[in-house]
């Protein structure tokens, strides 16, 4: 039992394919990057030659859907603030915006190998599964799982890479499925954000390779997936055979609940906020902290807003609501703020059809209504939070003089 390397084409592949055989099952790992022509074709040809029993792909249902239709006309802008979702969405527009501008660079769109595999598969009448994790429910995970300064440093690198200037050349691409290059990339993504690492990664290899081993079909099973997780995979498929693991995952597609603490914190910072402010009053006689509070916050979260090219009437209810976004941890100023910029400069027809290919740079992020609104959302809320970090301190000096 255990994996062998194999190969097809006319020049050998370097870590690309890999067969585990164990528990009555022969499944065959493709690894590919996700933005590589090489995969592409290399997808397409094994599935014309091999003709496996099943295909199976790393997509969830939601990413299959937005690639084939056009999801983002049915994206309900309101409902993602109210429900408090603008975060996860602007990190999933980030990523796969980093992700597409490197395939403009190439000529590849995204994900498209995972594509072909299905595509191939239906025209060959072979079934397919898409085994992924709902990207909604990884990144919820992920962001559950940081503490504070996980978060921070998270939100930082989100935002280098949507505005970075950097291209990789197709060589560079390619050689993302070496598996030296990989492992030296998940050994700084743990050193770095080990939560994030924890849930991007090895969580998808078990949650993968138990979809994978339960996919069914007859024969032996290709499983398409990004280079990356094939390591995970073959040592998750392993312990599946082995009987050291089960096959269910439920677990894994659940929210973790809120921890006591976790539910108590966000009420510390307007608490003590608000001590402050009354102490001052009450110690020195007039409202000057509380001038300043409203000045850091609520002036920093319309200096976000306005950085976001924001609408003017959005920038003001920035600059009136951080205040009491910051009294009430149920709400945000981000939530006033997005919800003004939607209702000023409603998103079009040509702005949802155009979002993934506006993604991909900074002026199309701005010329888009949707993705202006949540980097609105993401400024405004960042300006505020900014305030709030200024006021504390500077309101406490006001004892020590």
């Amino acid at each position: 039992m255990g994996p062998k390397g194999t190969g097809i084409g006319a020049e050998p592949v370097t870590d690309t394919i890999t067969t585990f055989e164990g528990g009555g099952k022969t499944i065959t790992l493709l690894g590919t990057a996700h933005v590589s022509q090489g995969s592409i074709d290399e997808v397409r040809e094994f599935i014309e030659k091999e003709k496996p029993g099943m295909v199976c792909v790393e997509l969830d249902q939601g990413r299959y859907a937005s690639m084939v239709d056009d999801a983002w006309d049915k994206l309900d802008m309101v409902k993602v603030f109210k429900e408090g979702k603008g975060f996860l969405l602007m990190a999933n527009l980030v990523l796969a915006g980093f992700q597409r501008r490197l395939g403009n660079e190439l000529g590849v769109k995204p994900g498209t190998e995972m594509k072909t595999a299905v595509e191939t598969a239906k025209a060959l009448g072979i079934p397919y599964a898409l085994c992924d994790r709902e990207v909604q429910i990884t990144l919820r995970r992920a962001w559950s799982r940081c503490s504070l300064w996980d978060k921070s440093k998270l939100l930082a690198s989100l935002l280098s890479s949507a505005f970075t200037r950097e291209k990789l050349s197709e060589a560079e691409v390619e050689n993302l499925k070496n598996h030296n290059e990989l492992g030296r990339m998940m050994k700084d993504l743990a050193d770095y954000l080990p939560p994030v690492k924890e849930t991007l990664i090895d969580e998808r290899d078990r949650y993968l390779a138990a979809k994978i081993w339960s996919a069914g079909g007859s024969g032996k099973i290709l499983a398409v997936v990004g280079a990356g997780h094939m390591a995970g995979i073959i040592a998750q498929l392993e312990k599946i055979a082995a009987g050291d693991a089960g096959t269910g995952v439920e677990a894994l597609d659940q929210i973790p609940p809120k921890s006591i603490l976790s539910r108590i914190i966000p009420w510390i910072l307007p608490l003590l906020l608000l001590a402050l402010i009354g102490y001052s009053i009450y110690t020195i006689g007039a409202p000057s902290g509380l001038y300043r509070w409203i000045f850091w916050n609520g002036g920093l979260a319309a200096l976000g807003a306005c950085l976001a090219g924001a609408h003017p009437f959005s920038i003001l209810i920035s600059l009136v609501g951080a205040p009491i976004g910051t009294i009430n941890p149920f709400v945000g100023v981000g939530l006033f703020s997005g919800l003004v910029e939607i209702a000023c400069r409603k998103p079009r027809v040509e702005d949802a059809q155009s979002i993934n290919d506006d993604i991909s740079s900074l002026r199309g992020i701005y010329r888009n209504r949707i993705t202006r609104a949540l980097l609105v959302f993401l400024l405004s809320s960042i300006g505020g939070m900014i305030g709030n970090l200024i006021s504390i301190p500077s309101i406490a000096g006001d004892f020590f003089k």
